[in-house]
């Protein structure tokens, strides 16, 4: 399978240490099946951090959802929800899992509100996951752990 990663910088090999921090799967690196997204996110990052918006091209051996620790998220749900809020916080230090790859909707910006609006207690959870059942939500896949990253491999 083709995933894609969107960025500033072509992607030659991954190093998780360099990863970002406090995004909704936690720290590691996002790729999707989904081109335009990827390209989305590269002319987002370019813009933010300057560069070249640039896609990198992985093929994904997909035993690897076999013979490591996968979470799979569906669609945004309150578990999904309250997942994501517990990696996006600042009060955790580590990591709240220890999956390998987690896959599921990407919580992006649009997406931050609600998150804030539930977070501040404005919302309750189940106004939280009925408001993102009408947000557009696309997916990604979070790769966790060096195991993981042996099964992505970069397309010239």
């Amino acid at each position: 399978m083709k995933l894609y990663h969107g960025s500033n910088i072509i992607i030659e090999q991954i190093d998780l240490s360099k990863c970002q921090t406090l995004q909704g799967f936690w720290t590691r690196i996002y790729l999707t099946e989904i081109k335009e997204q990827a390209e989305q996110m590269a002319r987002r990052t370019s813009a933010i951090y300057g560069g070249e918006a640039v896609v990198t091209e992985f093929e994904f051996d997909e035993t690897a959802l076999k013979t490591l620790s996968v979470k799979t998220f569906e669609e945004p749900s309150e578990v999904w929800a309250l997942f994501v809020m517990a990696n996006r916080s600042r009060k955790n230090m580590q990591p709240t899992h220890s999956f390998d790859i987690v896959i599921g909707p990407v919580a992006d910006d649009t997406i931050a509100t609600l998150f804030r609006n539930f977070d501040d207690g404005i919302i309750d959870l189940q106004m939280l996951v009925n408001g993102l059942k009408y947000k557009k939500v696309s997916s990604q896949y979070c790769f966790h752990s060096a195991e993981a990253i042996k099964y992505l491999h970069r397309n010239e």
